[in-house]
């Protein structure tokens, strides 16, 4: 209202934009708004980002469901009031009302635990992750640095180091020696988390862990005790450990290179992390540790049996991920389960399969993030069709109607399994005689078995009834036929009734 106040009152816009101290810009745009474009734009724009005119509302909503997250609380804002806002914001929003009006959060059934006698010396090592932010003199900015923890359960004896990325399975195992090198040994029993780095499946007890972990783990000879999912609690000393990382020594201190970072830490370890006394054993770590050392198990040369592979689970839609980027595989390249194995040749990225390293795939590195590096020829299955691969298979079955009959039901039945069912149909026609696909054929159309299943295991059984025959046959002594007819003599009816009567048969 000013500034169409002032206009009427004979100032230009940019007096207007002086005066009332605006951008030229946005003095031009409110001119050309009427009252009611304002209403409908500006200042519904502000309501929406003033979460302040919802307060009462969303007291209700926690008074009412004290359990309510701040994520639900501003999806339902969103959904009722068109609130646009950061979920920052709606979560400081959420904390104060909690705060002023006393609103907890409610809680599911406490957990009860029991306390644990520490293990022997030398027994047990408990590792874990962690991130902190950090701020980068260089950049100006917070960043984010990874740490692998180790903490000796018996002792409290800390070790620990730093990375500027989140850490790969090689960068681990080669954390592990050296802290298994610093440390002058390694514990029977190492505790992990249920991190992708280290296993694969819990699997029921029977744990399938990592092709490098698996290598490193029977090299070096350590136990693994791998934690439940969802369930830090069990690996207590390593969690506060991990804290005490990120709040004693990361907190406020300014990064400027990661060798010098890592250094100040060691430094840090030796001066505060292991020189104090721990608050629940009342002893000091390091001095511990001197006596704990003596019980490690001496340290194998691991460094020479880890190999440096980086392996990728391939995901549903043929992809695998590779320094924030997806990279495509041909059709039909996934299975559950299945892995590839990464080798980057300069800016060449290699996809190999991870049993035989037979090359899938190549890509050019790309060096931006989030994005999908496809090849178009990725996209077409260059498999022979499926007409194709039917008319072979009926010439090879010698193209009777039994053929055409089988294969065609085949197809019908098993729509999606085709291909294979095919596939297999060709492996009987090589491995057996021409007799025995001949029976399985014509038994399976008569007895309606349209499977390439059914029709391998008649040929097996028609195939071991031929070699039977044969090895019967060739015990007897042959048979040779006669080709001239032979016409046996006749005698008078005289003669028969002389013989009878007793008189001379001549």
């Amino acid at each position: 209202m000013q500034i169409h106040s002032m206009k009427n009152q004979g100032f230009s816009k940019r007096q207007v934009a002086e005066k009332l101290e605006m951008d030229f810009r946005t003095v031009s745009k409110y001119l050309s708004m009427t009252p009611e474009e304002y209403e409908l734009t500006v200042l519904n724009r502000e309501r929406r980002r003033n979460l302040g005119l919802y307060e009462g509302v969303v007291i209700d909503w926690l008074k009412k469901h004290p359990d309510m997250s701040a994520a639900q609380v501003l999806d339902w804002l969103k959904e009722h009031y068109y609130v646009c806002v950061s979920e920052r914001s709606a979560r400081r929003f959420v904390e104060r009302i909690r705060k002023q009006y006393f609103i907890p959060k409610a809680k599911g059934q406490e957990r009860q635990y029991t306390a644990l006698e520490d293990p022997p010396m030398g027994a047990q090592m408990q590792v874990d992750l962690g991130v902190a932010n950090v701020f980068d003199l260089a950049s100006r900015n917070y960043r984010k640095l990874f740490c692998v923890a180790c903490v000796l359960s018996h002792s409290r004896y800390k070790w620990g180091s730093w990375y500027t990325r989140a850490l790969t399975s090689r960068q681990l195992l080669e954390a592990l020696s050296d802290c298994f090198e610093n440390l002058g040994g390694m514990t029977k029993e190492l505790v992990f988390d249920q991190d992708r780095l280290v296993a694969v499946d819990e699997n029921y007890g029977d744990i399938i862990f990592t092709r490098e972990f698996e290598q490193f783990r029977l090299s070096s000879g350590f136990e693994v005790h791998l934690c439940r999912g969802g369930d830090p609690e069990s690996k207590g000393r390593i969690e506060a450990g991990v804290k005490y990382f990120k709040n004693n020594f990361a907190k406020n201190r300014y990064f400027t290179d990661i060798n010098a970072w890592n250094a100040s830490f060691q430094e840090w370890l030796d001066r505060t992390g292991n020189a104090k006394i721990h608050g629940i054993t009342k002893r000091v770590p390091a001095e511990v540790f001197e006596q704990e050392r003596l019980f490690l198990k001496p340290v194998p040369l691991t460094k020479k049996t880890v190999e440096t592979i980086v392996t990728r689970l391939v995901h549903k839609n043929n992809t695998v991920f590779y320094e924030g980027n997806r990279y495509s595989l041909p059709l039909k390249t996934y299975r559950p389960g299945r892995k590839v194995v990464l080798d980057v040749d300069g800016e060449i990225l290699k996809i190999r399969d991870d049993f035989d390293a037979f090359l899938i795939a190549e890509h050019k590195l790309s060096k931006s993030k989030g994005e999908l590096i496809q090849n178009n020829h990725h996209k077409r299955d260059t498999s022979e069709k499926l007409d194709l691969i039917q008319e072979t298979l009926l010439v090879s079955l010698g193209g009777g109607e039994d053929a055409g009959i089988f294969l065609r039901q085949v197809r019908i039945l098993k729509p999606r399994y085709a291909r294979d069912q095919f596939d297999l149909a060709k492996e009987v026609i090589k491995n057996h005689s021409y007799a025995a696909v001949e029976k399985a054929l014509s038994f399976c159309v008569s007895n309606s078995l349209f499977s390439a299943v059914e029709f391998r295991n008649a040929a097996q059984y028609f195939e071991a009834n031929l070699k039977n025959e044969l090895e019967e046959a060739s015990k007897h002594p042959k048979v040779t036929v006669l080709k001239t007819p032979v016409t046996a003599r006749k005698r008078e009816l005289a003669e028969y009734e002389r013989i009878v009567k007793g008189g001379d048969s001549k």
